[in-house]
């Protein structure tokens, strides 16, 4: 599927708070206000993948300092397994990479293989664990990208 990224602010935090409700389950979405808010903070970026005007997913980032934190990546359901998370992934990390990061960071559920299949494939390396991170008991997984070996910008 051939899609394109385009950053997006605070004015589409209703579209990705839409895609964010139907890529997870009700108690992990975020709201509307929430990634208004994100979006609004210094550092903190949107990108949105679409597709002849249709939304696909997106990813919210944030780069300061010299390092990066991927907030979330969300794929609509329907096209899911078609490369749209990975496209989101390769323009974060070209995203973060072009605002001075040099490292990349973020946090998956340790259960979810799809997800760390996608970040080990693109550099990810475990750096820690967090046990009973999430609201069920699930440990998180600390992953860095260094992203001077994955970005040439």
């Amino acid at each position: 599927m051939v899609a394109l990224i385009k950053a997006v602010g605070a004015e589409a935090a209703l579209m990705l708070a839409e895609i964010h409700a139907e890529a997870f389950t009700p108690d992990e979405a975020w709201g509307e206000n929430a990634i208004a808010l994100m979006l609004g903070l210094r550092g903190h970026f949107g990108l949105l993948a679409i597709k002849a005007d249709q939304p696909l997913g997106f990813a919210l980032g944030r780069a300061q300092a010299g390092e990066a934190e991927i907030l979330t990546i969300a794929v609509r359901p329907g096209v899911r397994r078609q490369g749209i998370g990975r496209l989101l992934l390769r323009a974060l990390m070209a995203e973060s990479a072009q605002r001075g990061a040099a490292k990349l960071f973020l946090e998956a559920a340790e259960p979810n293989a799809i997800a760390l299949a996608l970040y080990t494939s693109s550099g990810a390396r475990q750096v820690g664990r967090r046990p009973r991170y999430y609201a069920d008991g699930t440990a998180a997984l600390i992953l860095r990208i260094d992203l001077a070996d994955r970005v040439k910008i």
